[in-house]
C-alpha cells in the first residue's frame, strides 16, 4: 500500500526562508505549500487539508500568535512556530496558545525534521470518508481517486 504524503503550510513573510523550507521538506518527501502571512494561509486552508503548519510569529498585519489563536478556535491542526523570538517568555507564549512544538531561529534543518516527524506520528489520522471536491463542473472523488462530470461521466481514474 502506497504511503500517503503529509502535506505542510509554511506560513512566512520572508519570501527567501519559504523558498527553502519548501525545496528542503519537498527533498525529505513531504506536499509544501508556502503563504506570505495569515490572510493567505486561512485561504490555503480552504482549498486544501494539511498535516501540519509552519508558522512564523512576525508576520506583517497579523502575528503568528494571533493567527494561531484563531485556528485553534477552529482547528486541532499541529503547528510549529519557528521564529527569531527564542526566549523563555516567547516560547512559553508560543505553546500556552495552542502551538504542538517551538523552534527558534537559526535552526538546523535535521531538527526541524525530526519535529515534524514526532508530531505526525502522534497525530490521529483523518479518514477520509466521503471527501469529494467539488470543482465547478466536475467532482473529484479523494478515496476513488476518480473525476467525473457534474452529469455522472467518468472523466479520469
Amino acid at each position: 500500500m502506497e504511503q500517503e504524503l503529509k502535506h505542510i503550510l509554511v506560513v512566512d513573510d520572508d519570501t527567501r526562508l519559504r523558498s527553502l523550507l519548501q525545496r528542503f521538506l519537498r527533498e525529505n518527501h513531504f506536499l509544501v505549500s508556502t503563504a506570505k502571512d495569515a490572510d493567505e494561509a486561512r485561504f490555503m486552508m480552504e482549498q486544501y487539508r494539511f498535516n501540519l503548519l509552519i508558522v512564523d510569529i512576525m508576520m506583517p498585519k497579523e502575528s503568528g500568535l494571533e493567527f494561531l489563536a484563531k485556528l485553534r478556535q477552529e482547528s486541532a491542526v499541529p503547528v510549529i512556530m519557528l521564529t527569531a523570538m527564542g526566549d523563555v517568555e516567547d516560547r512559553i507564549t508560543g505553546l500556552e496558545r495552542g502551538a504542538d512544538d517551538y523552534v527558534a531561529k537559526p535552526f538546523e534543518p535535521k531538527e526541524l525534521l525530526l519535529r515534524i516527524a514526532s508530531i505526525l506520528k502522534r497525530t490521529p489520522v483523518e479518514k477520509k470518508e466521503n471527501q469529494k471536491l467539488d470543482l465547478g463542473l466536475c467532482i473529484f472523488d479523494m478515496q476513488s481517486k476518480e473525476l467525473v462530470s457534474k452529469q455522472g461521466n467518468l472523466l479520469h481514474i
